[in-house]
């Protein structure tokens, strides 16, 4: 247990220290005190450094760049690790970056976790049932022991993507950012399953390009319009007839199905299989691509 340190009891600390906002403490020894006691000073030391540490905080200022500090920082950098300049790149609109590699690598996730990170991707129309295959296909593997996180096309909207409206230029972004969030739930071995309409093969087949082959698994939930529409549990595809919504995906802005995906879900008329046998099929393709082991 710690107790901000009265001036008082101890010496005041140097200016150096002060400046960069060190706390002082004291350690005591509880053992002897009744469980009142220690609560007691429990509350009262939390107090104390919190106070300290809102009194300290003041002491940070801005640190403030010199004039000849661009090639004072460039000259350190290069007495520093001289390998690293020929190593920074340029990457879209940021410029002077440099990756760093960890010594833990995907594999070693993958063993911690006894499976292989992955991505699998639903595609399909509003309507079609990605989203309850998804939580189906997510409780199937988790009571199987397996990790996963379910990347909902809505769900993202409502964060990550709630800048991006439904034109091609935004959706086709909307699908770069989710995809790239996926490439790195894969590489941290879990087994992430992405739920989004993704209409256009084009942006599917970039985010494919982002993982290494056998990791992008493509599933195309196959139910036709009309069932969509009947279905429409959303009540967009009423909105979208009645001219309220433009560009809706299979009302007024196109689908694009899958050229070449791994796995069909198709909607069979009334002997449609229910959203857990979906997931079951799902499965059954990990196990024998080997993703459920590492």
């Amino acid at each position: 247990m710690f107790e901000c340190a009265p001036s008082l009891t101890s010496p005041s600390p140097a200016p150096a220290a002060e400046s960069l906002g060190f706390l002082k403490f004291r350690e005591f020894n509880v053992a002897g005190f009744d469980r009142t006691s220690r609560k007691s000073l429990v509350l009262r030391n939390a107090s104390l450094i919190d106070n300290c540490s809102r009194k300290y905080r003041k002491c940070f200022k801005p640190i403030k760049a010199n004039e000849d500090s661009h090639s004072s920082s460039t000259h350190n950098c290069a007495a520093f690790n001289g390998n690293n300049l020929s190593q920074i790149s340029n990457v879209g609109k940021s410029t002077n970056i440099l990756w760093h590699d960890c010594p833990i690598q995907k594999h070693d996730r993958q063993q911690l976790l006894q499976q292989k990170g992955c991505v699998i991707w639903l595609t399909g129309l509003s309507g079609s049932g990605k989203s309850t295959i998804a939580c189906a296909l997510s409780r199937s593997l988790h009571s199987r022991g397996k990790l996963t996180y379910i990347l909902d096309g809505d769900n993202i909207r409502h964060g990550l993507n709630r800048d991006l409206s439904f034109r091609a230029e935004d959706r086709s972004e909307n699908m770069r950012r989710i995809g790239e969030v996926a490439k790195l739930f894969a590489d941290a071995g879990v087994i992430c399953i992405v739920s989004l309409i993704s209409p256009y093969q084009k942006d599917r087949d970039e985010c494919r390009a982002l993982l290494p082959e056998g990791d992008f698994i493509e599933v195309f939930i196959d139910v036709p319009l009309q069932v969509c529409e009947a279905r429409d549990p959303k009540g967009l595809y009423k909105l979208a007839r009645a001219g309220k919504i433009k560009g809706f995906t299979g009302v007024d802005d196109p689908y694009e199905p899958p050229c070449s995906c791994e796995i069909i879900l198709e909607h069979k008329g009334s002997d449609c299989n229910s959203p857990s046998d979906m997931a079951e099929i799902v499965i059954s393709y990990l196990e024998e691509k080997g993703q459920l082991r590492a």
